[in-house]
C-alpha cells in the first residue's frame, strides 16, 4: 500500500494531497467537460448537514430492524447515486420534494439504504433495500432486482429511503471549502 492510498486501519482518514488530485481530476475533466456540453456552471460539491445525516442513518437502521431485528451494523450501508436534477421546464415533478430552482440540470446525490444479503451463488451483496409503505401495502425490499415493484399511487410518487435536500455549490457560495 502507497502513502496516498486510504488506510483500512483508520477509515475516514485521507492524505490531502490524494483528495486534492481527485477532486481536480474530476473538475478538469468530468466538470468541464459537462459544464461545455451543456452550456451551464454545473455544482462541483454537495453539502449535507450532520444531524440529517445522522437522522437518515437512523431511520435505516430502525427500518432494517424493523423487517429483520437480526440485522447487524455491517449488513447496512448508503449507496450514493449520482443524479441530477431537471430542467426548469420538467420542475413540476420536484413539487414533492422541493429544492431551489436554481438547481435545475445540476448534479446532486440521493442516498439510499443497502442491504446484504447472500446471492444464489452464495456471495454477500449490498443489495437496495426499501419497506417504507405505499397505499397502505407493504413494499418489498429490492433485493434481487433492479427497482423495486412499488403499488401504483395514481401520481407515481410513491415513499421510499432516500436522502437528496444538501447544499449544491454553486448555486450556493464556496465559502468553507478547501478543495
Amino acid at each position: 500500500m502507497n502513502a496516498e492510498s486510504n488506510n483500512p486501519q483508520r477509515p475516514g482518514v485521507m492524505s490531502i494531497n490524494l483528495i486534492q488530485q481527485l477532486i481536480d481530476n474530476y473538475r478538469q475533466n468530468h466538470l468541464s467537460a459537462i459544464n461545455n456540453t451543456l452550456g451551464i456552471e454545473d455544482a462541483h460539491s454537495i453539502w449535507f448537514d450532520l444531524p440529517k445525516l445522522k437522522k437518515f442513518i437512523a431511520m435505516i437502521e430502525e427500518e432494517a430492524n424493523r423487517i429483520n431485528p437480526d440485522t447487524t451494523e455491517e449488513d447496512l450501508g448508503i449507496r450514493l447515486y449520482y443524479a441530477s436534477y431537471p430542467k426548469i421546464e420538467n420542475w413540476n415533478i420536484m413539487e414533492s420534494h422541493p429544492v431551489p430552482k436554481e438547481y435545475a440540470e445540476k448534479h446532486t446525490l440521493v442516498m439510499v439504504p443497502t442491504l446484504k444479503k447472500e446471492n444464489e451463488a452464495g456471495d454477500l451483496l449490498d443489495y437496495d433495500f426499501n419497506s417504507l409503505e405505499a397505499n397502505g401495502e407493504k413494499i418489498a425490499l429490492a433485493l434481487n432486482a433492479r427497482r423495486p415493484m412499488l403499488p401504483d399511487d395514481g401520481a407515481g410518487d410513491n415513499p421510499g429511503l432516500g436522502e437528496n435536500n444538501g447544499t449544491l455549490i454553486p448555486p450556493s457560495p464556496p465559502m468553507g471549502e478547501s478543495y
